[in-house]
């Protein structure tokens, strides 16, 4: 089975479904959900038409979640945005105005605030997730030192606001689940601090997690031998799901040499 393909994100979406995940979108996450339930979350860095491919497969299967879109040009298509919000799924806004302003936080906010107003005249924006920038020394995160995004109407940022001990995270970064040492910023941390106080690197985040995953395969199997745990996140880049073998194997080399960057910005 070829990874990273639509073929087999039906196949994973599918083993959790039957395992009896109830998927949401990040929004539902902050009103406090109970049971078994996945939180279904989507970067949209670029290719938003394959975004759109991604969000009708998860609607014909009944699966709503949170695409959450850059205001770039690789990113921002405004048909698209309202077409994957009348499917059923929630966009957000993928912030990266710190990095944009250099580290220039007054700058940041306005950035923020007409990108966040942009996108609020499409659809309703209820939830923000940083973009993780790594080639800039700012994390954009860092905005929320000074500012108050519920100012703004806004009711969570997953990166803030989930207690990654109680939600086991799972990423596509470095188009792989195994990626912390090709991801600069997307690590989750430990507990839910009121404001914005400093979180301790979270178990999965250092690597600690019982569940090591090299392949969407491996998810499958978790899933279907019922070994996950009750609570789960998922963030996909729809941009690295294809079935086509062109576009497949581009992404496949253009993301084998941005982890080969990151690794250098990563090392110790």
């Amino acid at each position: 089975m070829r990874d990273f393909t639509f073929d087999t994100l039906n196949r994973l979406l599918s083993s959790l479904k039957n395992s009896g995940y109830n998927f949401i979108p990040v929004a539902e996450a902050f009103r406090n959900p109970e049971g078994k339930y996945l939180i279904l979350r989507h970067d949209v860095d670029a290719r938003p038409k394959n975004s759109l491919r991604c969000a009708k497969l998860e609607s014909r299967m009944g699966i709503r979640g949170t695409y959450y879109f850059r205001t770039v040009r690789e990113s921002y298509d405004e048909g698209i945005i309202r077409e994957i919000s009348h499917l059923g799924h929630e966009i957000g806004y993928h912030y990266e105005d710190l990095a944009a302003a250099r580290g220039d936080y007054d700058l940041a906010i306005r950035l923020f605030e007409q990108s966040l107003a942009k996108l609020r005249r499409l659809v309703p924006i209820e939830t923000i997730c940083m973009h993780g920038s790594p080639l800039s020394k700012y994390d954009n995160r860092k905005l929320w030192d000074k500012y108050d995004y519920g100012a703004f109407g806004i009711s969570g940022e997953p990166y803030l606001d989930i207690d990654f001990n109680k939600v086991q995270y799972f990423t596509d970064t470095g188009r792989r689940w195994n990626g912390k040492k090709v991801s600069v910023r997307d690590r989750v941390m430990s507990g839910k601090p009121d404001g914005r106080g400093d979180k301790q690197l979270s178990r999965a985040a250092k690597g600690e997690s019982r569940q090591n995953f090299r392949s969407t395969a491996d998810i499958i199997k978790a899933a279907e031998t019922g070994s996950l745990p009750p609570v789960v996140m998922i963030t996909l880049h729809p941009q690295r799901w294809d079935n086509r073998l062109m576009p497949w194997l581009y992404e496949l080399f253009w993301q084998n040499t941005k982890n080969a960057v990151k690794r250098f910005l990563t090392a110790p």
